[in-house]
């Protein structure tokens, strides 16, 4: 007989079904794969975008026939796909439809970015808010007539925007940057221009830059609830502590967003967890067929939990991660990571397992290898943030 104690406890969630709902949600197992990049994104919420070979990279492990041209498509011709600095303050690529959910839901950690800009000249380079929105407008105006301009170009026709400015003078991260850098960040934060076409391959962090229309707002809450909502159906079961960090936001903000969700408590190894009701009132996700899947460094599933404990071995955390908290590209087989890859100059892809998964495992991983080696081509890629695996393998 059920007791009235036994009645109240919420319903556990193993790590093993956690494991088998990455698999179906995240779009990992191959049976699980889509056919455009928005799906791809629409999937994990957003792509990491600080490294622009990620975006490409991540949703080409997710797609069934994944291709250079759809991606830049989605991004640079039909605009489907939005790259926005919203999460943690961090860059990634939504769908344009959920870009002025994200930018709302996080605009307490975005909106200053003029204010520091203009801070920054002044402090640095002697300017005044009329000489800074003064060079805004000489901006916006060379890129409307234009239709978009890389920095250099847009310093060829401004020579102004020339001039360098020393940030952190005096400190061991000290660094150079010319005056144009911290107004195109601010007004690219602000929706008044975007990142177009980068001036390199698809791996340039060079971006030409675009008119652009700022996103419609969202009430914050309403913002809020919204991206809550969609995390939870693309992570969930998630904490309160995993929502908190991937958003950025603080723990009262969390908390309000997950009760305006409607989200129900599940039992965890973490603790108490969260799902939609939908999701609650679901079967468990079947098991998968078994299946393997190379991830680019800073994967949206790599990174998408704070508790990583249930698909990550924690002794293999320092050989994975960066001192920055930074993960480098991954294997994976089943829903844990198992060990890293990395391109060599001849285009060979190293990797290395952590552990043995077994002959079934090492033969899927081999045909991951040949995949993402067709996908790559003649392009070699080096990660942004170098991990010591990484290094190793790439050596």
């Amino acid at each position: 007989m059920t007791t009235p104690l036994e009645t109240t406890r919420p319903p556990r969630i193993t790590p093993a079904q956690r494991r088998a709902r990455l698999a179906h949600r995240q779009l990992l197992a191959a049976r699980a794969r889509v056919g455009s990049p928005e799906e791809a994104a629409t999937a994990v919420v957003g792509l990491h975008a600080t490294d622009p070979a990620t975006v490409f990279l991540a949703a080409a492990a997710r797609l069934t026939s994944p291709d250079i041209a759809s991606v830049e498509r989605a991004l640079y011709e039909d605009v489907t796909l939005a790259r926005i600095r919203c999460m943690r303050r961090t860059m990634f690529v939504l769908p344009a439809r959920l870009a002025p959910v994200a930018h709302s839901a996080t605009a307490k950690n975005t909106h200053s970015h003029r204010a520091d800009a203009v801070q920054r000249l002044r402090d640095a380079a002697g300017w005044d808010e009329t000489r800074y929105a003064a060079a805004e407008r000489d901006i916006l105006a060379v890129l409307t007539a234009r239709g978009a301009a890389s920095a250099a170009e847009l310093v060829a026709e401004l020579p102004a925007l020339r001039a360098q400015i020393t940030l952190f003078p005096g400190k061991s991260y000290e660094s150079r940057q010319r005056v144009c850098a911290p107004i195109l960040g601010a007004l690219a934060a602000d929706g008044h221009i975007r990142r177009s076409r980068p001036a390199g391959s698809w791996t340039s962090a060079q971006f030409r830059w675009a008119p652009s229309t700022p996103l419609p707002e969202v009430p914050a809450q309403e913002a809020k609830a919204a991206l809550a909502r969609h995390y939870l159906a693309a992570y969930g079961p998630v904490t309160a502590d995993d929502l908190k960090w991937w958003t950025g936001w603080s723990l009262t903000e969390t908390r309000k967003a997950l009760a305006d969700t409607g989200a129900e408590a599940v039992a965890l190894d973490e603790g108490t967890g969260y799902l939609l009701p939908e999701d609650a009132e679901r079967s468990p996700e079947s098991e998968p067929e078994p299946w393997a899947a190379l991830l680019p460094s800073l994967d949206p599933t790599a990174m998408g939990w704070r508790h990583r404990d249930w698909y990550l071995d924690p002794d293999h955390v320092p050989a994975l991660f960066d001192r920055n908290g930074n993960i480098g590209p991954t294997v994976w087989w089943n829903g844990r990571i198992i060990g890293a890859w990395a391109q060599l100059p001849d285009g060979h892809i190293n990797h290395r397992l952590l552990t043995d998964p077994g002959r079934q495992a090492r033969t899927a991983i081999e045909s991951e290898i040949h995949r993402l080696t067709e996908f790559l081509g003649t392009t070699r890629i080096t990660p942004c943030y170098r991990t010591p695996l990484e290094r190793q393998l790439a050596a």
